[in-house]
């Protein structure tokens, strides 16, 4: 029998590491960016065409490359940041400088000029497969231009699992906002399509911050910092007030690197306890500098996932930094102790005498005389005919709940098989807690969710609209003009075509920028703002939780931002209207999010109670 192992040949063992560390275009943006910083650039250049799929370009002004290490970069394991096993515990650089050039340039053809400041000329190298196909001097300026073009060209399969245009877009702005945050005395720019998306000069963090997710945020945040021999925690948290339905906006950096840690962001969630509702998540953009003996950054390929030793501590502090913060600068309302706002009482008019207060009593009054007047016999009759009239409402409506059970066939056909009517008018229903329509069914009670059912009848209103014509629009006599960060920016022209037509009316004024004429009929009585912003958080929610496809995804947002909320009171012929379209529906017994939607207590479980 023949030998069956065998060593692979280079082009192949680069194509599989380039798929550990390039899974998208936004892999390698992260990694030249980084590559950028790492060389001492002070202005970097981010250039992309059709989302990365044609054109990756990053322009620094650093240190640049000699002929040799240009040519060195490209090679498997290649680096200049390591010399010892030991040096992986002390790295304090974005990348290894190159090591990702080979990954890269194994399923894209690549073109990369470079100098230093000392040379008077630079080198050019384009390679195509890993292979190098031209190395000239060239006359450039100082610092390096990559250039990556047909990204995974060689690898059609890696090419076609790509998302959309859009999708990959998006990924592309989250790796450029996390590292360009680290970064503020960096300038940076971001052109797709030959559009500006970013223009992001020298600043502070709080500044870059701002810049990056709206002007708004420079008054939504408030600092924080601790330190102690071993770390130093410092950054921002969003005040309570400005918490979002989703996890969007929640950063954590480890020696200015971006890490991922479900153990520290349950820390601020403890911090925030009490301050948030259940279903909204807090802002914030928290860097840890710590010994790089303290952390352990290898144990992923993108290095997002980290290790710490003594991670309790690290746990403690940042809690306890986070809520020093949040009390410190008065998130809570402040309470001025120099006035007694109860005692402040305006000056009398001149001349007026200021007497004792006085209190008017009855000296004949008796409390153990049987003698009442007539006065307070009536007024204890009237109250005794109030009481009798009450418990007779109570038992007249105990009766009628006694004759609405289930009595004969004629009541047993109003559900049929699936407990479902059509068109009918039940008197025998009413509202538990302003949260669940209690109604009577031909085996026992039902009870009906009103915001999961309500949710159930828009998604599948919404699903025909796409099948059929258009969702009417209600006009604006007001056009209401808002600005989003990049990212919901983004998410906003992946979802336009499809909002317009189910009755949104959007055009883009400027950078991020856009005016809503019209939205659809049914949201007359909400805000345009509420609706939009609940609209991008529900459909960021189930891109990350669920991955479904982008029609279902923004079809069940809009159902979930308009459905009749839990706490709401409903009118008698509103809840009748609802569970009639309910059963109405293809699948009434779940919500779009899987949840049930009603359950029915049968008549044998109620006597069950009583026995």
């Amino acid at each position: 029998m023949p030998d069956i192992i065998r060593l692979l040949p280079d082009a192949v063992a680069n194509q599989i590491a380039a798929g550990e560390v390039i899974q998208r275009p936004a892999s390698a943006v992260k990694e030249l960016l980084e590559n950028a910083i790492d060389a001492g650039a002070t202005v970097i250049k981010l250039i992309i065409k059709d989302s990365g799929k044609s054109l990756i370009q990053v322009i620094d002004n650093g240190c640049g490359m000699s002929v040799t290490d240009a040519r060195m970069a490209f090679e498997r394991h290649a680096t200049s940041k390591i010399r010892a096993a030991s040096d992986l515990f002390a790295i304090r650089t974005m990348g290894f400088r190159g090591e990702a050039l080979a990954s890269i340039a194994a399923i894209a053809h690549v073109e990369m000029r470079t100098r230093r400041v000392e040379d008077e000329l630079g080198t050019q190298i384009n390679t195509e497969g890993s292979k190098v196909i031209d190395q000239q001097a060239v006359q450039c300026p100082t610092g390096t231009n990559i250039a990556i073009k047909n990204l995974f060209f060689n690898v059609p399969a890696r090419r076609n699992f790509l998302k959309s245009n859009q999708v990959e877009t998006r990924h592309i702005i989250d790796e450029f906002i996390r590292v360009a945050m680290v970064y503020p005395s960096i300038t940076f720019t971001f052109h797709h399509n030959d559009k500006a998306i970013f223009n992001l000069n020298n600043s502070n963090l709080k500044q870059r911050i701002s810049a990056l997710f709206g002007s708004q945020y420079s008054n939504r945040l408030v600092p924080l910092e601790v330190s102690s021999e071993k770390l130093k925690i410092y950054g921002f948290i969003g005040k309570p007030e400005y918490a979002r339905k989703t996890r969007g906006e929640q950063f954590f950096f480890a020696n200015n690197r971006f890490i991922k840690h479900p153990y520290l962001h349950h820390s601020v969630d403890a911090a925030f306890e009490e301050l948030l509702p259940k279903d909204a998540f807090p802002s914030y953009f928290i860097f840890i500098d710590i010994d790089p003996k303290e952390i352990d950054i290898n144990i992923h390929p993108s290095k997002t996932e980290v290790n710490f030793i003594d991670h309790k501590t690290l746990y403690a502090m940042l809690r306890s930094a986070v809520r020093q913060s949040l009390g410190k600068y008065n998130i809570t309302p402040s309470i001025d102790f120099e006035v007694e706002q109860s005692l402040n009482f305006p000056d009398p008019p001149p001349g007026k005498q200021i007497g004792p207060p006085q209190i008017k009593i009855n000296k004949d009054y008796n409390p153990f005389d049987k003698n009442k007047s007539a006065v307070d016999h009536h007024r204890n009759f009237s109250n005794q005919k109030n009481w009798e009239k009450l418990f007779e409402k109570q038992i007249e409506e105990e009766t009628q709940l006694d004759k609405s059970l289930p009595q004969s066939s004629t009541q047993a056909e109003i559900y049929q098989t699936k407990e479902t009517s059509s068109n009918f008018t039940n008197e025998k229903i009413f509202q538990y807690k302003n949260r669940f329509i209690v109604t009577v069914v031909a085996s026992g009670l039902m009870l009906i969710d009103q915001n999961r059912a309500h949710e159930r009848i828009l998604y599948e209103d919404y699903m025909q609209v796409f099948e059929g014509q258009l969702s009417h629009s209600q006009q604006e006599l007001f056009p209401e003009t808002l600005t989003f960060n990049a990212s919901d920016a983004a998410i906003i022209d992946e979802i336009k075509e499809d909002l317009t037509r189910l009755g949104f009316i959007i055009n883009a004024l400027g950078k991020n920028t856009y005016v809503i004429t019209g939205q659809p009929a049914d949201l007359k009585d909400f805000s345009i703002k509420d609706s939009i912003e609940n609209i991008i958080n529900n459909y960021q929610k189930n891109l990350n939780d669920l991955n479904m496809n982008k029609r279902s995804n923004l079809v069940r947002a809009l159902a979930a931002n308009m459905a009749v909320k839990s706490g709401v009171s409903l009118q008698k012929e509103e809840m009748n209207t609802l569970v009639d379209k309910l059963f109405a529906c293809k699948i009434p017994d779940v919500s779009p999010g899987g949840k049930a939607v009603f359950r029915v207590i049968s008549l044998d479980e109620i006597e069950k109670l009583f026995n």
